[in-house]
């Protein structure tokens, strides 16, 4: 009978053969190998575990990029100013999450900032990772979300005591400006399938304007297939066939519940890179609830899983042009998970934040 310690160095042998190739990664333009600032934002609660556990591995990978820190937290009235100004500076910022109070309203600061940078697209990829035990295999999801209105415009009041009007937003122009960015992601990433997520047999005016703009936008990239869902059945169908997605593209709300949905299947929020970009500017932090700080428990204990926001560092130095780096730190991440000997208890098991940073940082090649 094969024992454990003998399947070890095959695992090895097998990651080792898998590791991509960088001796040709791509041909740079001059100058763009000097290090790039990046504004940091620990944010709340888990927040300063995950992103210190980046600032840990980009200085162990020696990575061309350094960090500008602020201390921004949910409970402020407002985004510093000198935040903001970094940002537009640096062009690309990380960030932990930010508190939302509930009720009172008290408007979220992660949404402000989507929306003061206009960072019109979130985007989260759900997968499978080798050697994380799932009910389902062969998931390779995208779910990229219009980003800035929608439920999100926050635009309520109360039209007399007991009544409250909340107003959903949904325009041709952020409409067609997804769908483009949703395509073209396709296009570049060699994808097959846009699913275009709505309710629009009820919402016939909102997301039938969605709905409209994505098909006007489907037929200028006639090799990928283009179909429609609606939400509710699509989230019947995630949780049963949810390999047969590939990118998926939906309105601001409908995005939140698609991506959250999607993660739970590929092993939870713990372990799924995201993204919000503009035309001008990137954040990138933990994929799905990214606002989700954390319980008190798991900041005490110092046992948050800090492989999504690793791996959300990754597309920024993609995003940076520097994927040599970026596939260093994916295929060390993916190496520690595949060994199974150092988990957060979220992953089933008793790792803290410091000992899987530790580990990602032994595995480096």
């Amino acid at each position: 009978m094969t024992t454990a310690r003998s399947i070890i160095p095959l695992l090895n042998r097998l990651i080792s053969r898998s590791q991509p190739s960088r001796s040709v990664t791509y041909m740079h333009r001059p100058g763009d190998g000097a290090p790039r600032p990046v504004t940091l934002i620990p944010g709340d609660g888990v927040g300063p575990l995950v992103t210190n556990a980046v600032e840990q591995v980009m200085e162990a990978m020696h990575a061309p990029v350094y960090f500008e820190k602020f201390e921004v937290h949910g409970t402020m009235k407002k985004f510093p100013e000198e935040v903001l100004d970094s940002i537009r500076k640096n062009k690309v910022c990380i960030k932990g999450g930010l508190a939302t109070p509930m009720g009172g309203g008290v408007n979220s600061l992660n949404v402000y900032l989507r929306k003061e940078l206009d960072l019109y697209a979130s985007l989260v990829n759900c997968f499978n990772m080798r050697g994380l035990p799932t009910r389902h295999e062969n998931v390779d999801i995208v779910v990229i979300r219009e980003n800035t209105e929608g439920e999100y415009a926050g635009l309520e009041h109360e039209v007399v005591p007991g009544v409250v009007e909340s107003l959903k937003v949904i325009t041709k122009f952020c409409s067609e400006r997804i769908a483009s960015y949703a395509f073209e992601y396709a296009y570049l990433n060699n994808r097959k399938k846009v699913t275009a997520v709505h309710k629009a047999n009820i919402m016939k005016l909102a997301d039938g304007l969605f709905l409209e703009a994505c098909r006007e936008v489907a037929q200028k990239y006639p090799a990928i297939q283009y179909n429609e869902i609606i939400v509710d059945n699509c989230c019947m169908q995630l949780v049963s066939k949810p390999e047969q997605f590939d990118v998926m593209v939906t309105p601001n709300l409908y995005g939140n519940l698609v991506a959250n949905t999607a993660a739970g299947i590929c092993g939870g929020t713990g372990v799924m890179p995201g993204g919000n970009v503009g035309a001008e500017h990137a954040v990138f932090e933990q994929g799905a609830s990214a606002g989700n700080v954390g319980k008190d428990s798991i900041v005490a204990q110092k046992t948050a899983n800090p492989v999504a926001l690793l791996l959300s560092s990754a597309m920024m130095l993609r995003h940076l042009q520097f994927p040599a780096f970026a596939d260093r730190l994916e295929t060390a991440v993916q190496k520690v998970i595949l060994q199974a000997k150092v988990r957060t208890k979220d992953l089933g098991g008793s790792s803290t934040t410091q000992e899987v940073v530790d580990a990602v940082i032994d595995a480096l090649d």
